[in-house]
């Protein structure tokens, strides 16, 4: 079973692409986020005529979440227990959608991008993250052997040889240690970084901004992970990071990453 995850930043935009590289990976569940658009612009029949399933959360042209797949989709759930909103008043935003797929529960999470280090949204982000800790530390303590993968686009850069130039960084969000910190409960909580193991740095990034040819000059930040429960951590036999996809005209400014399980 092959799970991946990818920003593809407007799935309309990108749906051609999308589809090609759903053949040409041969993944099984694919968590995507950045879609862009509500539910009912979501491309679920070109989807399906590519052979899989998908649950999609979108409630306008910002976020959106969605779960692609060809091996089941059940027990569908949009938003995580507790998960906050933002603004005043709170508001709900599709930054998580989850559901079960070949027996693993698989989540494609869009974490908020904090934008400044003295902004609300900043805040909000550690508080979306701490109570994303407490609904997977839940979920373990109700079934240790559940098979969870917490798959998307993080918005931070959990060590500095994630990023290419940490003095840079130095005052911005991404990087900040209460992100860090908010990131590391996560993975106290009992899930693993599958990843990295198989994609180790410096160096090795999942997204470039499309801005100051960031690309071509390998300057880019490792963002987008997969963190896994020990009982499907214990399954992972290889992982990538397909740099490749984000060449070339109309491409997304995120890499997709591929997790591989055996039995």
């Amino acid at each position: 079973m092959r799970i991946a995850t990818w920003n593809v930043n407007s799935v309309r935009a990108r749906l051609d692409r999308l589809v090609a590289w759903l053949e040409r990976s041969d993944v099984d569940v694919l968590a995507v986020q950045e879609t862009k658009c509500k539910d009912e612009q979501f491309p679920e029949e070109a989807l399906r005529a590519a052979g899989y399933e998908s649950a999609h959360h979108g409630l306008s042209q910002w976020n959106g979440v969605a779960v692609l797949s060809r091996v089941g989709l059940e027990d569908v759930r949009v938003g995580f227990p507790g998960q906050p909103g933002f603004g005043e008043p709170a508001a709900a935003e599709a930054r998580a959608v989850g559901a079960r797929c070949g027996g693993v529960d698989v989540w494609s999470l869009y974490v908020p991008n904090g934008r400044a280090l003295d902004d609300p949204h900043y805040v909000y982000k550690l508080e979306w993250l701490a109570r994303l800790r407490d609904a997977g530390a839940q979920w373990l303590a109700d079934d240790p052997e559940a098979q969870v993968a917490l798959c998307g686009d993080w918005n931070v850069a959990p060590l500095d040889e994630d990023v290419w130039d940490p003095a840079l960084f130095a005052t911005s969000t991404h990087v900040s240690e209460p992100e860090r910190e908010a990131f590391r409960a996560v993975v106290d909580a009992g899930y693993a970084d599958v990843v990295r193991p198989h994609t180790p740095g410096p160096g090795t990034y999942t997204y470039w901004d499309y801005t100051q040819l960031r690309f071509p000059r390998r300057e880019g930040m490792r963002i987008d992970f997969a963190l896994c429960s020990p009982a499907l951590a214990a399954r992972v036999t290889g992982a990538s990071i397909d740099r490749q996809e984000r060449k070339g005209k109309g491409a997304s400014d995120h890499a997709p990453v591929v997790v591989e399980l055996g039995d």
